[in-house]
């Protein structure tokens, strides 16, 4: 079974110096901490804040390919976690046929945010997630929500400025 979820944010981790995306399911406040690459970061923030560059960038190329030919991303599914790895499928209809490709969660959620596409996560990922939480790696619950808030709420789009390309 999936469960919708949005981008709640990006946080930094500050043991790894590596950018999190967080989703959020809106009704329970359950969240899912993905760790993702600088890059791909960026590309998140930026569409987040609806920051516009004079040439596409990578995920916006996309978009604007997959206008073109006029297929649509119907969703995206965080599908799977084996070994601390994410795995994510894109939902592309072309007309009647519906179709999915394989993606890093990161690039699938930024792409996503370009097409207003929903986000899912499959609830075994959220299961899986917090049985390999350890202390390297926050658990985002209840009992945590308001360190996670706290450091969400300090969080400043100019943090990812120096990774602008």
């Amino acid at each position: 079974m999936y469960r919708e979820m949005i981008v709640s944010g990006l946080v930094m981790d500050p043991q790894t110096n590596t950018p999190i995306v967080i989703l959020k399911d809106p009704q329970d406040q359950k969240s899912l901490p993905i760790w993702i690459g600088l890059l791909e970061a960026t590309s998140i923030a930026t569409e987040l804040e609806k920051i516009q560059f004079p040439r596409p960038m990578t995920h916006d190329l996309m978009k604007n390919c997959l206008d073109h030919l006029q297929v649509k991303v119907e969703r995206i599914e965080v599908c799977d976690l084996r070994n601390n790895t994410y795995y994510a499928l894109i939902y592309l209809r072309d007309q009647d046929r519906l179709s999915s490709i394989d993606a890093r969660p990161s690039d699938a959620i930024a792409i996503a945010l370009r097409t207003n596409a929903p986000i899912f996560v499959n609830e075994d990922v959220l299961s899986k997630s917090l049985k390999t939480a350890d202390e390297t790696r926050p658990v985002f619950d209840k009992e945590n929500q308001d360190k996670w808030s706290e450091m969400l709420e300090k969080l400043n789009p100019d943090d990812f400025s120096k990774y602008k390309m």
